[in-house]
């Protein structure tokens, strides 16, 4: 079977990539060649937003000393991780997609030749609002979050930006059109 690929969903913090996650998975949710994997992160599976997998930031330490993530972080007072067994999913073929962070793009880019990075973007003005309808952050926290992603910028072949500014349809109907494309490309 030929080498997949790896598809990190990157962008700031109340972009929309969870909207955009879930509903890809559901438009996907037949095709056995892809694999929307989980990360596992220190914070309580209950504390809303996505669907990860919990983990003590004691045991987090373990698996990261044993090599058991592929690309690993640290943002917002947690741990984040991709287990390693992505690797191995890319290279009997499928298509992973992953939420990753703008942090790891060049160890990714290391670790998976065949990656492209899906980078979701939003108006400034649409991103403090969707910060401030969510509620866990003070206005404080929501105006850095909003001045670290305009400073932020990602560049390179194989950046994909998919702007979630307007209805979650249009970007959405994008990043499952995205997806589909790369599945094709790496099927040829």
């Amino acid at each position: 079977m030929s080498t997949g690929r790896l598809i990190l969903v990157v962008g700031p913090s109340g972009v929309g990539k969870d909207s955009l996650l879930d509903t890809a998975k559901e438009h996907l949710a037949d095709d056995d060649r892809i694999i929307f994997a989980r990360r596992y992160i220190t914070r309580d599976e209950e504390a809303g937003g996505e669907d990860h997998l919990e983990i003590s930031p004691r045991d987090f330490e373990r698996k990261l000393e044993k090599g058991d993530f592929a690309l690993h972080w640290q943002a917002h007072g947690h741990q984040y991780g991709i287990s390693a067994s992505t690797l191995r999913d890319v290279k009997s073929g499928h298509t992973v997609v992953v939420n990753g962070s703008r942090g790891v793009i060049d160890a990714a880019r290391a670790r998976y030749p065949d990656l492209t990075v899906a980078y979701i973007t939003t108006d400034p003005d649409i991103l403090r609002k969707r910060l401030e309808g969510r509620g866990r952050e003070n206005a404080a926290d929501i105006e850095a979050r909003i001045k670290r992603a305009s400073a932020f910028s990602i560049e390179g072949p194989d950046i994909v930006k998919i702007d979630n500014s307007g209805p979650l349809e249009i970007a959405a109907s994008a990043f499952v059109k995205l997806i589909t494309q790369l599945l094709l490309a790496t099927a040829s």
